[in-house]
């Protein structure tokens, strides 16, 4: 079963063969599933509300980056099995039942399809919808603050 939390400084044996050893660290497969979430459409932002704050601050300041690839993702890895935590934020409108269906199986199949090892679980929680700058509800929430009547 899953071994090491977090980033992943320690590295699993993934196959052995009579010709070698192959490892696999767990901030490999930590990587590869924070890519795989942000591959399917509706994921807006990875990590908790402190995470994606910081990581506004550091794209506004140069040189500063973008944000981690692994924010919002821990990972626990074993010999042979990886278990997955996503935190996110989606898109409004988008089904969160239907998104986090389609980001299990992308990750699962990258996970498994690049490191070999299975993926036993991927635990999705989403803290955040997304609304767009330019959507109704924020204009709205303008010309009400304004003292005008909401129409």
């Amino acid at each position: 079963m899953p071994q090491s939390r977090g980033s992943g400084e320690s590295a699993q044996p993934a196959q052995e063969t009579g010709r070698g050893r192959t490892t696999i660290a767990a901030s490999v497969v930590q990587k590869i599933a924070g890519m795989a979430t942000r591959e399917v459409s509706g994921v807006h932002s990875m990590g908790g509300g402190t995470t994606r704050a910081g990581g506004a601050v550091r794209e506004r300041i140069p040189g500063g980056g973008s944000t981690s690839s692994t924010s919002g993702v821990r990972v626990e890895v074993g010999e042979k099995h990886a278990a997955v935590d996503l935190d996110l934020s989606v898109e409004y409108g988008v089904s969160i039942v239907e998104l986090a269906r389609s980001v299990r199986r992308n990750v699962i199949s990258c996970v498994e399809e690049m490191t070999g090892m299975e993926t036993v679980e991927v635990n999705i929680s989403v803290n955040d919808v997304h609304l767009d700058e330019g959507s109704e509800e924020s204009s709205g929430e303008a010309r009400q603050s304004s003292g005008g009547r909401v129409e």
